[in-house]
């Protein structure tokens, strides 16, 4: 019924995720029950600390901008949306880095976007592009996308090598980890999978199909300790090589139907 058993400083963290597995899991849209969990999320940030809390170094906002991406795609795909929400893209617009994508790397040296931070911004406002046909939004995701098409989804431009050997692991959930299938996904959602440069990453998770049609969790982001950071009590369908994992299966076969390789 929208209340969470988080202390008043940690409470906004449980509604932030719950909103976003929600989101991500198609959870119907309308569910008042919900607006509660979307009041601790939007009072935490529209609160002045954290404004406050947003710097800019060497010309570059360094943001954790994941998290105003993962409470603007919730918002839109739960049926949650207001004028706040139009505030969260706007937001994002200009914390955008040169390069398409936004990092919270408060290093003045650093100056390319990071995988982590940018594929849920682009993804938010891919969203919010076709919902309220918004051309900003829509002109900054595509901007956003050659962060990772630039790389072919995991590999380095500079010579080709795989960026992160994590990112060719398949997970479940990822939280604000990357990884090929999370990135395919996007793609997908934002009508870029069709790019001659996602042919790599697809051919990959194409390999990773189970002889039963399935496709496994290779790692996970979550642990099952209560008091861990990452905790979860959610059953994920668990980690395994040689198991269909449901969740990862499901991302996997809506991915591989838009591509048309089902």
């Amino acid at each position: 019924k929208g209340r969470l058993p988080f202390g008043p400083y940690t409470k906004w963290i449980g509604a932030h995720w719950v909103l976003a597995a929600l989101a991500d899991l198609g959870y119907p849209p309308g569910d008042q029950d919900l607006i509660p969990l979307r009041e601790q999320v939007l009072s935490w940030l529209f609160s002045k600390k954290h404004l406050d809390s947003v710097k800019s170094i060497e010309g570059r906002v360094r943001r954790c901008a994941s998290q105003e991406g993962n409470a603007l795609y919730a918002m839109l795909s739960l049926g949650l949306a207001d004028e706040r929400t139009d505030v969260l893209a706007m937001r994002l617009h200009s914390y955008q880095w040169p390069d398409g994508g936004w990092n919270c790397d408060k290093q003045p040296s650093a100056d390319t976007s990071s995988f982590m931070e940018s594929l849920i911004p682009m993804r938010a406002l891919a969203l919010h592009g076709t919902i309220t046909a918004n051309v900003e939004s829509q002109t900054a995701a595509a901007s956003a996308s050659e962060v990772f098409l630039s790389r072919r989804l995991f590999r380095r431009r500079q010579d080709g090598s795989v960026m992160d050997p994590h990112f060719l692991r398949l997970h479940y959930p990822c939280y604000w980890h990357y990884d090929i299938l999370f990135g395919l996904t996007v793609m997908a959602e934002a009508g870029f999978i069709h790019d001659t440069r996602c042919q790599e990453a697809l051919d990959l998770l194409e390999s990773k199909r189970l002889p039963d049609g399935g496709f496994p969790a290779e790692e996970k982001y979550y642990t099952s300790a209560s008091a861990a950071s990452g905790s979860s009590a959610v059953d994920w369908g668990g980690v395994s090589k040689r198991r269909m994992n449901p969740f990862v299966t499901t991302e996997a076969l809506v991915v591989l139907k838009a591509a048309g390789r089902l």
